[in-house]
């Protein structure tokens, strides 16, 4: 019998994908190795919300991010404001944005700051004059795309969502999912890495050599430093790109 795969994004996302990897006949646990936290609005925030007709563009870092900030805009803009270019970070943050009536552009490969400025209508928009974006996105990431707008002289804002924290009882849910027969393991960041590290303690040595699937190079290049042994990159965060990944390399 194959081992067991740890899903570590929320649980609703969790069972979404178990669903899915039990269909290939993946066996799957569910421990959520972050807490989303919102932020409260501050009255900084709401003025970036309440101007946001200044700006150019808008990009959306995560479905969390894209969820928490129509939410708000929703308050302030009955009618969503025209003449603003949305971006994501991913399909399935665009999906968010989408339903919501907005046409977000997305990469159709890749699911990065560097696939996103690789987009044709962004490398157009760059060439603006005094161009203005506001990104929304939880506290702290994402500076690459700041670095860049602002080093062809464009202005970034910040509408800071949401606050990452690690998850209640880590480190007993850690050793219940090696004690259930888990030899793999879904980590989609590398502040999840980081928790996951930290929790497993004395048992990381063990754990490090679990499969890890990550989304992207940097997540994998950390996962390495600290001594995980078995790195699959995915070409996405997405359900499909995991599920795609999964499939190419089983655990056995």
């Amino acid at each position: 019998m194959s081992g067991v795969l740890l899903l570590t994004r929320s649980e609703l996302d969790n069972q979404r994908l178990a669903r899915s990897l039990a269909e290939l006949g993946v066996r799957t646990r569910s421990m959520p190795l972050l807490h989303i936290e919102p932020q409260l609005e501050s009255p900084a925030q709401r003025e970036l919300l309440l101007d946001i007709d200044r700006y150019h563009a808008v990009i959306v870092v995560s479905p969390v991010a894209a969820r928490l900030g129509l939410e708000r805009l929703d308050e302030y803009w009955p009618q969503m404001p025209v003449g603003l270019e949305w971006f994501a970070v991913g399909q399935s943050t665009a999906a968010v944005l989408q339903a919501a009536g907005l046409p977000a552009q997305a990469p159709a490969q890749g699911q990065d700051s560097e696939a996103l400025m690789a987009l044709a209508r962004w490398q157009a928009l760059l060439l603006t004059r005094h161009l203005r974006v506001l990104i929304w996105r939880g506290v702290g990431g994402r500076e690459y795309l700041a670095e860049q707008i602002r080093n062809l002289g464009g202005r970034v804002d910040y509408l800071e969502l949401y606050r990452r924290c690690a998850a209640d009882k880590l480190p007993s849910a850690l050793a219940e999912a090696a004690d259930a027969g888990v030899t793999g393991i879904l980590v989609l960041s590398v502040q999840a890495l980081e928790y996951w590290h930290q929790a497993a303690a004395e048992q990381w040595l063990q754990q490090a050599g679990w499969r890890c699937w990550v989304p992207s190079q940097r997540v994998a290049d950390r996962a390495a430093a600290l001594g995980c042994r078995d790195i699959i990159v995915c070409s996405g965060a997405d359900d499909s790109a995991v599920i795609e990944a999964v499939k190419a390399h089983p655990l056995t």
